[in-house]
């Protein structure tokens, strides 16, 4: 029987934000917009030069998947994360973080040794992110993590691109992939970061061989994804891929297509200060939507403006009245 709507795998990270300049990047030879794997010693490093620059603006759980289901489970629909955290400060928040807004995990028992992941947002005037990551123990997450029965038990399963990284973590996808398509749970794929498509590409063609029921992208991604530089030809090719493809298009909206229907998505015009996020918070609506019966139409325009209104403020979340508020707002008016 199925009893979860979402079930995502990926990676468990503490987000901290920093405001940077243009020249910040430049001067410490950080290529902009992209997320980069670092060690633990150089990450500290990188923490001590932002500091410098002022106060610390948000620190909440993070992961790509973590923050689609944070979005999902605020809105009202089940959800369930496996991922991997230490026994330690940072791994009890992040438990605790997704259990106070309804999302099941399988962290409770898990007392690993190690160092839970960190992510350094940076984010410019322009409100673009990049980040730099140290995986920590996330980085061996395996079929150990995976929750076979949930899996089982959930109408869709939601991967994260960035768990292409690790070579462990392919072999739980793979795995978790099998089990999905036993059991009839549909799946669905974020790329995550234009980064998993121009370093991993191996990995990405991984989680898409044999086909999976979504994938959500932004334009950059498709257009390495298929050598397409107009979103609508690129979103066709991908549907060798995938049953429905949603193409992110930034202040533009998004186009989703399948087979059948071809939809584009009005962009929300907003004062954005940061798009940390907007991608996931974009993937997580649309579910919300579709497994509440909506039409792709409304799914977008929902995921459309649920993004618009995470980019006027830091973070990678939004709180849970905001949340019901745009829904009361666009669909109980």
């Amino acid at each position: 029987m199925k009893n979860i709507d979402v079930i995502g795998i990926g990676n468990a990270l503490v987000d901290q934000e920093f405001e940077v300049s243009e020249a910040f990047l430049q001067q410490h030879k950080i290529e902009k917009g992209m997320m980069a794997l670092i060690e633990e010693d150089e990450q500290n490093k990188l923490i001590a030069e932002l500091s410098k620059l002022g106060e610390l603006k948000k620190q909440c759980g993070g992961g790509s998947a973590a923050n689609s289901l944070v979005a999902f489970a605020q809105f009202g629909g089940k959800a369930f994360y496996c991922c991997k955290v230490a026994n330690d400060e940072a791994g009890q928040f992040y438990r605790q973080d997704l259990e106070q807004v309804g999302i099941r995990t399988n962290l409770e028992q898990q007392k690993n040794v190690g160092i839970t992941g960190r992510c350094l947002v940076m984010v410019t005037p322009d409100a673009e992110r990049t980040m730099r990551t140290h995986l920590g123990i996330t980085a061996d997450l395996s079929t150990t993590e995976l929750d076979e029965e949930a899996i089982a038990a959930a109408d869709y399963l939601y991967i994260e691109g960035y768990l292409i990284t690790s070579e462990i973590a392919r072999g739980a996808i793979t795995k978790a992939k099998q089990v999905a398509r036993d059991n009839g749970t549909k799946l669905v794929v974020t790329c995550s970061d234009p980064a998993m498509v121009k370093y991993f590409r191996d990995g990405i063609d991984l989680i898409l061989d044999g086909g999976v029921d979504l994938l959500f992208c932004n334009r950059e991604e498709a257009q390495l994804l298929t050598g397409e530089d107009d979103a609508e030809a690129a979103a066709k090719a991908l549907l060798e891929k995938a049953g429905t493809v949603a193409i992110t298009l930034g202040k533009d909206g998004a186009l989703v297509i399948d087979n059948e229907r071809q939809v584009y998505i009005p962009g929300v015009k907003v004062d954005a200060v940061d798009t940390n996020g907007a991608g996931d918070m974009f993937a997580g609506a649309m579910l919300y939507g579709m497994t509440q019966g909506m039409t792709l139409a409304d799914a977008g325009r929902l995921a459309s403006h649920a993004a618009a209104e995470l980019v006027t403020e830091f973070g990678a979340r939004l709180s849970k009245e905001r949340q019901q508020q745009l829904l009361e707002r666009l669909f109980n008016q």
